[in-house]
């Protein structure tokens, strides 16, 4: 049996968050971000800066498209979608270094962070039921 610490770190290792993805845009880190959700889904609204490949198409357009030596972070729907997984699983089979996206593009939308359609940017908006919003004072 492993130990907490074990699969903690493991854990760590394969997932990341919207708050840190978008930290690491931020600080122009070397990565890709690949939303792995049909064609309905991104034309709705996509992760700004993301890629799509859907996820039955991951094993033949990534090596294509993705160097091999590029960090891969992948995003499906919601926690409640195991797209994201099967994703990152396809990636890994690949031999690429994956992590997946855990609250996905729900997570993504829900802290405000930047979204997209073919139109062009979304409205951000701020849960509070997910992060502290502060109201400017005035």
């Amino acid at each position: 049996m492993i130990s907490a610490l074990e699969y903690f770190t493991a854990k760590l290792s394969h997932e990341t968050d919207p708050s840190d993805v978008y930290a690491a845009q931020k600080a122009g880190d070397r990565f890709v971000l690949v939303d792995v959700r049909g064609d309905e889904a991104w034309a709705q609204g996509r992760v700004a800066g993301a890629v799509h490949i859907p996820h039955a198409e991951i094993a033949r357009r990534a090596p294509l498209e993705i160097p091999r030596d590029m960090p891969v972070v992948v995003y499906c729907w919601s926690p409640g979608c195991n797209g994201g997984a099967r994703g990152a699983r396809a990636f890994a089979e690949l031999g690429y270094a994956v992590r997946e996206m855990i609250g996905g593009y729900e997570y993504w939308v829900r802290e405000g962070q930047p979204v997209e359609n073919n139109e062009g940017a979304l409205p951000r908006t701020f849960d509070p039921q997910v992060m502290v919003v502060r109201v400017p004072a005035g």
